[in-house]
């Protein structure tokens, strides 16, 4: 079955947009008990990516997956989706959101809520001068996408992504 329509796939839990308000990146997040390191479920979320990304009628360059353990970030060609450009440690990066995040059990809503804060702070530095893994984003070209923009929930922009 080939998807045509991006309201028939799944959504993503979390979609940044640029200054302008372009879609730059989606992000698929799985909290506990979910593990992007067992082969089928990390499998399962890549193809929903894809879905999702084939399904829109603009551009999104960019994808990600995050899970306790590891938040991989992903290139969108129109076409392909690349193998992980970056593998950072969960823990290291949500921490400073979260000072107790690698010693309590930790869920997908909260999980989501604090990979949205560290996307929020790549963009307008509320929390720290210098966010956890901006020199990485802005290696592959991320980070000064997110510069000055903003996260939203899916359904908030989906209109604008679907025609």
């Amino acid at each position: 079955m080939q998807v045509v329509d991006v309201k028939d796939v799944e959504r993503p839990d979390i979609v940044a947009l640029d200054k302008e308000g372009q879609v730059v990146l989606i992000v698929k997040v799985k909290g506990f008990p979910f593990d992007f390191n067992k082969k089928k479920t990390r499998e399962n979320a890549i193809l929903e990516l894809k879905e999702y990304l084939k399904a829109t009628h603009n551009q999104i360059p960019f994808a990600m997956l995050v899970d306790l353990e590891k938040i991989f970030i992903f290139h969108w060609d129109g076409n392909q989706l690349s193998e992980p450009l970056l593998c950072l440690n969960t823990g290291d990066v949500l921490s400073h959101y979260e000072p107790e995040f690698k010693n309590k059990q930790i869920f997908s809503l909260y999980l989501i809520g604090l990979t949205e804060a560290w996307l929020r702070d790549l963009a307008y530095h509320w929390k720290t001068q210098v966010p956890s893994a901006s020199k990485e984003m802005a290696e592959i070209g991320l980070f000064e996408m997110l510069e000055e923009g903003t996260t939203q929930a899916w359904f908030a922009i989906v209109r604008d992504i679907i025609y």
